[in-house]
């Protein structure tokens, strides 16, 4: 079975580098300057941003399910991202070397399944989860941080 990993959209984040320190305080956020990599994994693009670049760092409700699995999280934005990217039947490198906690929700936003995968393993483990016809989708997240990392639906399927 295909699986596909985009990242998000990166318009609705685009505000955020115009505003002032107040402002984002305002919106729980702040604009941080990458010091280490790996250590600032982009959600849009779907890699770690690189020493010395700027970075969002911000809440992001990543489950909006109306079911007691609504979630969010701290997650980091590059300035530079400009388009999500795409990845079908591939891990991308913000993903591929961390341990990854991953979750299976049916539609209605409730767990379906749950287990803990080192980056390369997470092929097998999504291609099993989503063999279940109850599944709706995958959340990968980085499971020593807690964050999201992203999305993870069949093949071609919209995000």
């Amino acid at each position: 079975m295909d699986y596909r990993i985009a990242g998000l959209d990166p318009r609705p984040f685009s505000p955020f580098f115009e505003m002032d320190g107040r402002e984002l305080a305002r919106r729980r956020a702040v604009l941080r300057v990458v010091d280490d990599k790996p250590g600032a994994p982009c959600r849009v693009t779907l890699e770690d941003a690189e020493p010395g670049e700027q970075v969002l760092l911000v809440n992001f409700e990543h489950l909006p399910a109306d079911s007691p699995y609504r979630a969010s999280h701290a997650i980091y934005v590059r300035r530079s991202a400009t388009a999500a990217r795409v990845f079908v039947n591939e891990v991308p490198p913000a993903l591929a070397s961390r341990l990854l906690s991953v979750r299976a929700f049916d539609h209605a936003g409730f767990m379906a399944h749950a287990d803990v995968v080192e980056g390369p393993g997470l092929p097998a483990l999504a291609r099993r989860f989503l063999a279940d016809p109850a599944v709706a989708f995958l959340h990968a997240h980085y499971a020593r941080a807690g964050c999201f990392a992203a999305r993870i639906d069949r093949g071609q399927d919209a995000i």
